[in-house]
């Protein structure tokens, strides 16, 4: 983990933002800044695999923020930017990252295996929900002063390729940061709330919107305090962690999207990983 931590300092791009932006790391699951040519008046439009990019303002250009799918392949890749006159693509390259393996023991092994008929219409419903707030976009200036959502301790890295009773599951597209059920849960930027809702996996679930395609997910919430469209400031209580769902304890699963993909969680908080991180050494 140690490791880890160092890589995104590594990678730490050679601009300093003056917004806190997230950290720079072009490999699948992370994010990229390209800077747009040229500053107008009126934000570009800008597009990655169909989806639309986040553009903020920064100083004197534009700044497109690009989440790099966990599926992606290494090597160049593109985005289109559309003006008010022409349209043209900007180059950028992706590199390889390996991430590790996570076997995960789950005492409840209707949620591995042997799902009824019952959960499986559950599932696809919830699906069809998660899938809705997650393709919320609202053309607002967006907020990246993120700081951590829980005071815990760092127990599970974005990327993990995991396994459940030794079955192999989809990576782990988010951050998971242990504490006692019960703990605080706050916004880590001001946004609004997109929906909340109890799903078969994820359990107790809340969605925020901060902005052009930048949401965030609190998942296996003992309690939830918001409601939908509600507006939250930093540091407003979202819930308490819980462990409901699919889950091996108590502890807050934290997705971000960018561009309709889950990125690294990590990269928004550089200044809080080191913190929560250390908690595993004691």
């Amino acid at each position: 983990m140690t490791k880890y931590i160092f890589l995104l300092f590594i990678f730490y791009s050679s601009f300093i933002w003056a917004n806190k932006l997230p950290e720079q790391l072009a490999v699948p699951g992370g994010i990229n800044k390209i800077m747009l040519p040229e500053m107008s008046q009126v934000a570009p439009k800008a597009f990655f695999n169909n989806n639309r990019v986040a553009i903020i303002k920064e100083k004197t250009h534009w700044i497109a923020l690009v989440g790099i799918p966990l599926s992606s392949k290494p090597g160049k890749q593109k985005i289109t930017v559309n003006t008010l006159h022409h349209s043209y693509q900007l180059s950028f390259n992706i590199a390889d990252k390996d991430y590790p393996a996570q076997h995960l023991t789950i005492k409840k092994k209707r949620m591995v295996t042997g799902f009824t008929k019952a959960d499986l219409k559950k599932i696809a419903i919830d699906k069809k929900a998660m899938n809705k707030a997650k393709s919320t976009w609202t053309e607002q200036a967006v907020d990246t002063n993120f700081t951590a959502p829980v005071d815990g301790r760092l127990s599970s890295l974005f990327g993990l390729k995991r396994f459940f009773n030794n079955i192999p599951k989809k990576p782990h597209n988010g951050l998971d940061i242990a504490a006692k059920t019960g703990t605080a849960i706050i916004a880590p930027a001001s946004a609004k709330v997109i929906d909340t809702g109890n799903y078969y996996f994820n359990g107790n679930t809340v969605f925020l919107d901060h902005g052009q395609g930048l949401l965030t997910a609190y998942l296996h919430m003992h309690k939830i305090n918001v409601k939908p469209g509600q507006l939250v400031k930093q540091g407003d209580l979202l819930g308490t962690v819980g462990e409901t769902g699919r889950v091996t304890g108590p502890h807050l699963h934290w997705i971000v999207y960018l561009n309709k993909t889950p990125v690294d969680p990590a990269l928004f908080i550089s200044s809080d990983i080191v913190r929560l991180d250390a908690r595993n050494k004691k």
